[in-house]
């Protein structure tokens, strides 16, 4: 004869089971919760969410809790920009701060019109692949790979790859920086604009630069000797400039005979 009840204790017993350990859960998750900032919700979301790090935290969440903890400034979101300092300070209370816009920089003009690959590179398309292998494909050791590292990185489609050198588009850049950080040669810097910039990484001397590229910095020193800020200076035979210090004058882009001081508007 059938006994329900063989099966019915079993059942029991699993439903028991169950509900104590439901029970538990409950009361551990209660007591183990995390309490939710929700200011710092209310900023992640108002956030351009590229976790890029410009604004120098792990990403947006972590720039939100600081912002909602008091530990941050408003205005380090480059590429939230105004609006965001807007809606954050919407959030947090103050006036919205300013939000000084920057763009990515490629010192370097190494175009095929302007140089030439080294090498006959089959290997993985990638610039830090690449460079694992005598340094990279181009003639400078010290220019752009041009494998596009930098373009798949950027979430915006401001980074593309034209005859061999990296080129970034101002009006589609965020200033994010993701692409700098890609640069396995680290020649991608981001910038202000409306400053002055020398398009060159090279250090070695003029000589050699000009052997293996047409747009290389030779260090003449024309163009600190036009700067009446002090703006310019060079180093291991490569000029270089300081975006707090230039004014946006032009003068060192009129002398320049090598064409690679130029404005970023």
């Amino acid at each position: 004869m059938f006994d329900i009840t063989s099966i019915l204790i079993p059942v029991g017993i699993v439903a028991g089971i169950g509900l104590i350990a439901g029970a538990g859960l409950a009361i551990a998750s209660a007591l183990m919760a995390v309490p939710v900032d929700e200011k710092a919700e209310k900023i992640t979301e108002v956030l351009p969410g590229a976790n890029c790090g410009a604004c120098g935290f792990s990403g947006c969440a972590g720039y939100a809790a600081a912002l909602s903890k008091g530990e941050a400034k408003n205005g380090m979101c480059i590429p939230g920009g105004e609006d965001a300092a807007a809606a954050i300070a919407g959030i947090i209370g103050g006036s919205a701060a300013p939000v000084e816009k920057k763009t990515a920089v490629v010192h370097c003009l190494g175009t095929y019109d302007n140089t030439s690959d080294k090498i006959e590179y089959q290997g993985v398309n990638s610039c830090a692949a690449a460079m694992q292998l005598f340094g990279g494909v181009a003639s400078c050791a010290f220019g752009c790979i041009g494998l596009g590292d930098c373009q798949r990185a950027c979430p915006y489609g401001a980074v593309n790859v034209c005859n061999g050198v990296s080129t970034i588009n101002a009006n589609l850049c965020k200033g994010c920086g993701l692409c700098s950080k890609a640069c396995p040669k680290g020649i991608i810097s981001l910038e202000p604009v409306g400053k002055a910039f020398v398009y060159c990484s090279s250090r070695v001397k003029g000589g050699e630069t000009r052997k293996v590229c047409k747009a290389g910095c030779i260090g003449c020193m024309r163009c600190t000797k036009v700067c009446e800020t002090g703006a310019i200076t060079v180093t291991d035979f490569c000029a270089s400039v300081d975006s707090a210090k230039c004014t946006g004058c032009g003068k060192c882009v009129d002398v320049c005979p090598a064409h690679i001081v130029r404005l970023r508007g």
